[in-house]
């Protein structure tokens, strides 16, 4: 699979202008964008947040009852979601006053044994939001400080930290079109995708800034092993996936785990992503870079 995924990025490079290399990978930040702002527009946030960042109550009961029937019996109330947990089946809802919560959990207890209610108000979950924000913020100042000082060149590294702003932009759209809620599990995913993207376009910006030989050489010497190591932490991801996912198709005992798979399936996507932006927008930049004037005879040998 990385065979053939180096050749056909590799023949694609080296057969179009490094305009129509950028043009693909901006198409689709310009199109994330429109639907993250979009989102902005209509609900005050870009992605749909989860129970920790908007607060809501979460009640997880023991029974034999069907997520569908136990929606059904509490449609009064504002309930966003319930779901099988082994025996249990775990309900979510929204910000409620607290008479409709002592209500809510009244009628739970009273029809229901093992009950367990976790609640987070709204103050808090403003608060975790500023905390995601504020973790955001710092790991891409520090990304950035970081490639800065490895390179002591502006232009080849604020292109890495674009690189890897676009995945993280990418990915947060796909979350909207996909329905998948911010939680601190979906936040730790993007921080982690920072750490993605910088391995692979740090390492394409060395080979072509520091290592000997044309610029088509280093870049298609950087895919080798650039793309095997994204397509091996894709195919653990995909596993991690499909087993969160749809583990009644390896053990029929077994129920889906929503917080991994939400976390594998924001990873994939950014990876997917960085493959585009590390292989097509980066290399198209650094490759105009290398070959200036100015600059060929350094970069270019």
């Amino acid at each position: 699979m990385a065979t053939g995924l180096t050749e056909f990025l590799d023949t694609f490079v080296k057969n179009h202008d490094n305009r129509q290399l950028l043009a693909i990978p901006l198409a689709v930040l310009a199109i994330s964008l429109i639907v993250l702002g979009g989102s902005y527009a209509s609900s005050g946030s870009p992605v749909p947040l989860g129970m920790e960042f908007q607060g809501g109550t979460q009640i997880s009961v023991e029974t034999g009852d069907s997520p569908q029937t136990l929606e059904n019996v509490y449609k009064d109330y504002p309930i966003q979601d319930a779901r099988s947990a082994g025996g249990r089946v775990i309900m979510q809802f929204g910000v409620m006053e607290n008479e409709e919560q002592r209500k809510l959990e009244d009628a739970v207890t009273e029809k229901y044994s093992n009950v367990e209610i976790k609640q987070i108000g709204p103050v808090y979950g403003k608060d975790l939001q500023s905390q995601a924000l504020k973790a955001l913020i710092i790991s891409f100042i520090g990304m950035a400080l970081v490639v800065f000082l490895i390179f002591r060149s502006l232009i080849p590294s604020l292109y890495v930290v674009f690189a890897a702003l676009s995945d993280i932009l990418i990915a947060a759209a796909f979350m909207k079109v996909a329905g998948i809620e911010l939680s601190l599990g979906t936040v730790a995913a993007l921080l982690m995708l920072i750490g993605y993207s910088v391995d692979s376009d740090i390492l394409l910006t060395t080979r072509v800034l520091k290592r000997r030989g044309t610029v088509e050489e280093k870049v298609t010497r950087a895919m080798q092993t650039g793309i095997t190591m994204t397509t091996t932490t894709l195919a653990a991801l995909l596993m991690m996936y499909i087993v969160s996912t749809f583990p009644y198709l390896i053990i029929p005992s077994f129920t889906q785990i929503p917080l991994l798979s939400q976390i594998s399936s924001v990873l994939i996507i950014g990876l997917v992503a960085d493959l585009m932006n590390t292989w097509l927008l980066n290399t198209g930049i650094l490759r105009w870079y290398a070959l200036k004037p100015e600059f060929r005879g350094r970069y270019n040998r």
